[in-house]
């Protein structure tokens, strides 16, 4: 079996790997994930949903062999970061940055817990 530029297979289950806006991941939304038939199947995005969260879409793999099943797709978000910025666009992220620092509501789960396990480590080396 040639490999595909797009899935990549383990047994009746395939594997892909989706790139989504980053204001998606954040507010969530919908994406349209393509299938192994060439259907296009529209996905919710929770909102929150980070880089390396996988969704699986029941049914949409392969064939399971001398069976009446199919496998599973199962979706890895990759969340984009934007690039090549405007004033505009650059001054905007600033003040999210600046509101979102100065609200310490939890927004970053990844950072707050690396935070927190970096004190742990330092409280360790102290005692």
């Amino acid at each position: 079996i040639k490999p595909h530029k797009f899935f990549k297979r383990d047994g009746a289950n395939l594997y892909c790997r989706v790139p989504i806006p980053m204001a998606t991941a954040a507010l969530g939304g919908e994406i349209a994930v393509p299938s192994i038939d060439g259907s296009r199947n529209n996905v919710k995005v929770a909102p929150g949903t980070q880089t390396g969260q996988q969704l699986r879409l029941k049914g949409k793999g392969m064939n399971v062999m001398r069976a009446d099943s199919f496998g599973d797709l199962y979706i890895e978000i990759f969340v984009e970061t934007p690039v090549n910025l405007n004033g505009k666009q650059k001054d905007l992220f600033k003040k999210l940055a600046e509101d979102l620092n100065n609200d310490k509501g939890g927004h970053s789960p990844e950072s707050s817990s690396f935070m927190q396990k970096m004190k742990d480590i330092w409280t360790d080396l102290k005692n």
